[in-house]
């Protein structure tokens, strides 16, 4: 593991409409491996945050007083002070190279990546007249001020606002996504943000960068604390973003208030047209599997083919099989750390007593162990299984590393067979068939063709269109 000197503990407050609060109760983030504390974490309760939500029309009033181009304007100065600047972190000040650093040290990703989840928050709000533009479809953005006006052909339309702000229960595991909700202030729309644990660095430095790009500070909350307080956060926000297990997105399905973020189940399909030049896309598959140490809901965690699957799932094993555990200094650092005790020992366990399965084979195997317990922490290496049946249990899994099934399975059967797939990648020339996975409706993002699965055209949504969650579309006449 890495030597990191220590640093001042942080006092991190609860932040209520931008007023910050210091609570008795207090929670402590720290290194995964030292156990050094790296920060104090005041806690909400569910008392308080049902209180102050009494005021949070403030937050659109406050934010509705400023013309979207402006705020788009804010969003540029906010991407550079966010990758570069030094600023304001509870009762002291953070560098992009502290962020950085303790962002690794409480969620186990490597640095590198860290740092490269910066650019992409950065990317995105220095490009966000472009990205509102596409996902309004060209709408003229005074309307969502006002809340009606003329469309470029000249016909009047109106977009109502359904809540003054948006609450979001962000993860701990997953850095990445930040990226969904940072169209929400220059929409004008508030924002009520419940941290992950380990991870409150990103929220914290967000709001420091907007505010001290010009945001509003009663745009915005920040409410540490445990599940109570995100219930409580999707209970009082009239629109919510949450990111969670299966059990998560189960239990909000068919609530149009909440947007729920879990498991992608994203997949490779390669067509009988293509599938004996497999290995022209090897890379393709090993990228998608093992960038970002397989943590986004992004990462492709099945590859599906008819046939030469054995052979697929040979090659891919020998391309990850050896990856070792670094430390997160590492720049070749290309595994997170798992920092709930005893929560990769759980995972392979899992997947242990799965491949008993007849039918499942592990192709990593003859690699090492894949699992690598430290005194504070573990590691599981990347793990390639063939399945020689869409039916095993393995055949459709998603776990938090790098971690693929090859599934042998007739191409006319995998529609049917593969189950909900956030981001499909379909590597085939068939016309037919292409026709039928554009009808497909639980392929949520379709690639035609050798398009990594991790790779996103920002100027599309690949979980939702947030403009088309946060207003709706409704008749309007006014009388001249």
């Amino acid at each position: 593991m890495a030597n990191v000197a220590k640093s001042r503990v942080l006092n991190l407050p609860i932040l209520r409409w931008g007023k910050p609060y210091t609570s008795l109760e207090q929670d402590t983030v720290i290194h995964f491996a030292t156990g050094e504390t790296l920060a104090k974490v005041s806690q909400a309760n569910p008392g308080l945050l049902s209180r102050d939500m009494r005021h949070a029309h403030r937050a659109r009033e406050v934010l509705t007083e400023i013309p979207i181009g402006e705020l788009i304007e804010m969003m540029k100065k906010a991407a550079d002070l966010f990758q570069d600047g030094v600023l304001p972190m509870g009762d002291g000040e953070q560098s992009a190279e502290d962020f950085a650093r303790q962002q690794s040290a409480s969620t186990g990703l490597p640095e590198h990546m860290c740092l490269g989840n910066m650019k992409k928050n950065h990317f995105v709000l220095s490009n966000m007249r472009e990205i509102l533009e596409s996902l309004t479809r060209g709408l003229p953005l005074d309307i969502l001020t006002r809340g009606y006006g003329k469309e470029s052909r000249g016909v009047t339309v109106s977009y109502q606002t359904q809540s003054p702000v948006v609450g979001l229960v962000l993860p701990s595991n997953s850095p990445g996504v930040h990226t969904l909700w940072l169209p929400v202030i220059p929409m004008q729309v508030g924002l009520v943000l419940k941290p992950g644990p380990q991870e409150p660095w990103t929220p914290y430095r967000m709001q420091a960068a907007f505010t001290q790009a010009g945001v509003p500070k009663e745009a915005i909350s920040i409410y540490p604390g445990l599940g109570d307080i995100g219930a409580e956060v999707v209970r009082r926000s009239g629109r919510c973003m949450i990111f969670g297990g299966t059990p998560t997105v189960q239990r909000y399905k068919g609530d149009p208030r909440v947007q729920a973020h879990g498991p992608g189940f994203s997949k490779i399909l390669l067509g009988d047209d293509v599938v004996d030049q497999w290995e022209k896309y090897i890379d393709v598959m090993a990228d998608s599997v093992y960038l970002n140490s397989g943590r986004g809901c992004i990462n492709c965690s099945g590859v599906w083919a008819s046939r030469h699957t054995e052979e697929i799932a040979q090659a891919l094993g020998e391309k990850l099989g050896p990856v070792p555990v670094l430390p997160p200094d590492d720049p070749k650092a290309g595994l997170a750390a798992f920092t709930v005790p005893g929560m990769a020992k759980a995972i392979w366990k899992t997947i242990a007593a799965q491949l008993q399965e007849k039918g499942a084979t592990d192709m990593t195997s003859q690699y090492g162990p894949r699992l690598v317990e430290h005194e504070r922490a573990g590691y599981l290496r990347p793990v390639v299984i063939h399945c020689d049946s869409p039916d095993l249990q393995l055949s459709n899994t998603e776990f938090m590393f790098p971690f693929v099934s090859v599934v042998k399975c007739p191409q006319e059967k995998m529609l049917h067979k593969m189950g909900q797939t956030l981001v499909g990648t379909a590597i085939t020339n068939d016309s037919q068939w292409q026709r039928q996975l554009v009808d497909w409706p639980h392929i949520d993002r379709l690639n035609i063709g050798p398009i990594p699965t991790i790779r996103l055209d920002w100027l599309q949504p690949h979980e939702g269109n947030i403009i088309e969650f946060l207003f709706r579309p409704r008749a309007f006449q006014m009388a001249t």
